[in-house]
């Protein structure tokens, strides 16, 4: 049994014995990293670029991809390290880092997610006061406020949770850092206490949510009004793959944190995680882009541009 006190680091899950399975595992994220890399970084830099797509939705939009880089970031090089390694360390430092990142980005993701919920309600209900409502002052107060209210909860949660003594040794029954696995280590009821702040996170996480709901449910009325059904076709196109995601985040995450402690299915739980954590942040620039002709547009052409002047360099070496 060891305290908190002389805890230097946790030992992260291992997910095979083998060596052959834990080079599949290293291959496996290497590439959904890889891939949200390149499809988050294709986002940011079409937005950034394209004056056409420099309004209030693609503003959120690449906010998200900011954020789900870094959520990504978090969590899958440290697991990837220890599959190519093979090894389970992490530093109780880097431990700590984990969590407040995780908890950080996460928590910012889901209040954006919120903002662009009422960007689509007004966008779609609220047509002639969208200017007046969604002005490029009001786009970055309420991005700074997602960002801002991210960190003060990522402050509270890990300052909290890494003040807990912890006897019940240093093994982390999860890929990377995370709040319930921490509790799990406790060995005081003083855990009681962060599970009432998880709690009171979730109520206001559960009340973004209902407030998602209720504007989609305007926006569903709205659009089924719609005399045109290729408006109708684009406004559920963009609405709907939104809602999937939020509902993905919101299931998968209320199950990891608030089922107790003392509960314990490692294979569930690990497939909840990576839904939470990891499917997202690779999953969203394909549903944005794949459902958006404006950004699709902007990125082919920017995928022409590099092979063209890709094949212009390599003619110039040539010569």
């Amino acid at each position: 049994m060891s305290n908190s006190s002389s805890i230097t680091e946790f030992l992260l899950l291992a997910f095979a014995d083998t060596r052959e399975l834990q080079l599949l595992h290293f291959g496996l994220f290497l590439g959904i990293y890889l891939a949200a890399l390149l499809g988050n970084g294709l986002v940011l830099t079409a937005v950034a670029c394209d004056h056409r797509l420099h309004t209030p939705m693609y503003f959120f939009l690449l906010n998200l991809a900011l954020i789900d880089l870094g959520c990504i970031s978090t969590t899958l090089p440290k697991a990837m390290d220890n599959s190519l390694w093979d090894t389970r360390a992490i530093s109780y430092s880097g431990c700590a880092a984990q969590v407040f990142l995780f908890v950080f980005l996460i928590s910012a993701e889901f209040y954006l997610l919120t903002i662009m919920s009422y960007d689509r309600y007004v966008a779609i209900c609220k047509p002639l006061h969208y200017g007046s409502l969604l002005g490029s002052r009001a786009c970055a107060q309420m991005a700074a406020a997602a960002w801002g209210s991210g960190v003060l909860n990522a402050l509270l949660h890990t300052a909290n949770a890494f003040s807990l003594p912890l006897c019940g040794g240093n093994a982390v029954e999860q890929f990377f850092c995370e709040i319930p696995q921490i509790l799990k280590l406790s060995c005081s009821d003083s855990y009681l206490r962060e599970i009432g702040l998880l709690t009171f996170s979730i109520f206001v996480f559960l009340g973004c949510f209902l407030f998602i709901m209720l504007s989609y449910v305007q926006i569903f009325r709205a659009v089924l009004r719609m005399p045109s059904e290729q408006g109708r076709h684009k406004a559920f196109s963009t609405c709907l793959p939104h809602l999937a995601v939020v509902s993905l985040v919101v299931s998968t995450g209320m199950f990891a944190y608030l089922k107790p402690p003392s509960i314990t299915f490692p294979s569930l739980d690990l497939v909840v995680t990576v839904l939470y954590s990891v499917v997202p942040p690779a999953v969203n620039p394909l549903i944005y882009s794949m459902r958006n002709q404006e950004l699709k547009g902007t990125v082919r052409k920017m995928i022409a541009w590099m092979f063209l002047n890709s094949d212009t360099f390599a003619f110039i070496l040539h010569k």
